[in-house]
């Protein structure tokens, strides 16, 4: 569907930047990749921002430009380890248990198959139903509702055992 007013593209990405980056860095595990694909996906989204800027919901365009992004095959010869990182704030309280928590939570998701974890993260962080899931990962419904099936499985699975043991150094 086409957009009547097409919006500008510095306004979308004032408006945006910040939203697509903790979308990207919750898809990839790692804030330095997600840097990565939300400056790529931008890079392109400004070259064709005429076509874009004039469909009806250019948010969910860029959004699904991240995922094809995320799951293409240029990123999958990158092998990385993902890694918490802890942010150091002097007036902030001490929020050590949650950090923990957020990175074993995103230390799990990161040992999903890419496909899996793209349809638990775009459905329980962006909210989408398994039809718009479907259309962005380019699959039939059925196989949205058994890749978030397994992956809820292996997570409860993972969640179950202890979380690995931090190296102590003496």
């Amino acid at each position: 569907m086409i957009n009547a007013h097409p919006v500008d593209f510095h306004d979308y990405v004032v408006c945006n930047q910040r939203a697509l980056l903790r979308f990207a860095t919750v898809l990839s595990g790692q804030t330095w990749l997600a840097d990565d694909l939300v400056a790529d996906v931008l890079g392109r989204a400004f070259e064709r921002w005429d076509r874009i800027g004039a469909v009806a919901d250019p948010h969910a365009y860029v959004r699904r430009m991240i995922v094809n992004d995320y799951l293409s095959w240029r990123r999958r010869l990158v092998r990385t380890t993902p890694r918490g990182e802890i942010e150091s704030s002097e007036s902030a309280p001490d929020l050590a248990d949650e950090y923990a928590e957020r990175n074993v939570m995103i230390t799990r998701l990161s040992a999903l198959p890419r496909k899996q974890r793209a349809a638990v993260v775009l459905r329980f962080y962006v909210g989408m139903s398994d039809a718009d899931i479907a259309d962005v990962l380019d699959c039939r419904e059925i196989t949205v509702r058994s890749q978030i099936s397994r992956a809820l499985a292996t997570l409860r699975l993972a969640l179950a055992s202890p979380p690995p043991a931090l190296a102590q150094e003496f």
